[in-house]
């Protein structure tokens, strides 16, 4: 197996954005008068698409789930999107992958808006020939849809050099469904557990060990 074209997964993959997702469903919810959320349900919001989260988690309808989504922006447009950090060790894998020659991808559920604000705020938009995610009215938010946009807008033909990376079943099982290599990250939100469940083909504990494999994946 050779990698030529990398995918990542921005949240619990490039950036360690869990403070302002948590605070802007925090505020959300407070908004609408539903109850407070635990801590470890909060997390639950990190990776999946924000919509369907609202939904089950609150038990309302699709357009009730949209307004709690127009809400947690309100908190997040303003100061939850910069509640966030860059993981250790990232950068230098970005390089080390870019020096390489391989391709570099950003496929997010989080809306393509956001995710360029990030980059270019957090200054990592420069390691990415594109960069790829969810639309503002909530369409193309599922990981494989995702995927796919961002592999035709690039022009990527052959599947079998291509590797999504990310830290959430979410990534893994949208890299099955499109036929893309994967591997998990430990370092974001995702357990061992819940890697090996989705079916992650290689995973990592760090930036450093992620850069490894994907560089010489048959080892």
């Amino acid at each position: 197996m050779v990698i030529r074209t990398v995918l990542f997964d921005l949240d619990g993959t490039i950036t360690d954005s869990g403070p302002g997702i948590m605070n802007g469903v925090r505020y959300a919810l407070k908004k609408a008068g539903m109850r407070e959320a635990s801590e470890e349900e909060l997390r639950s919001f990190i990776g999946p698409p924000l919509k369907e989260q609202f939904r089950d988690f609150c038990g309302i309808t699709d357009e009730e789930a949209a307004e709690m989504v127009r809400l947690y922006r309100e908190y997040y447009t303003e100061k939850g999107i910069f509640e966030n950090a860059v993981y250790d060790g990232v950068i230098s894998m970005l390089s080390q992958l870019k020096a390489a020659g391989l391709q570099i991808l950003l496929a997010t559920s989080k809306p393509e808006k956001f995710a360029k604000i990030i980059a270019e705020h957090f200054d990592f938009a420069r390691y990415f020939d594109f960069i790829g995610g969810a639309n503002m009215d909530g369409t193309r938010t599922d990981k494989q849809e995702v995927i796919e946009y961002v592999l035709s807008s690039c022009g990527v033909k052959n599947r079998d050099e291509v590797m999504m990376v990310g830290d959430r079943c979410y990534d893994i099982e949208g890299a099955g469904k499109a036929g893309v290599h994967s591997l998990g990250v430990l370092y974001g939100y995702g357990s061992r557990e819940e890697m090996e469940k989705a079916g992650a083909e290689l995973i990592a504990e760090s930036p450093q060990e992620a850069a490894g494999m994907i560089l010489t994946p048959g080892l």
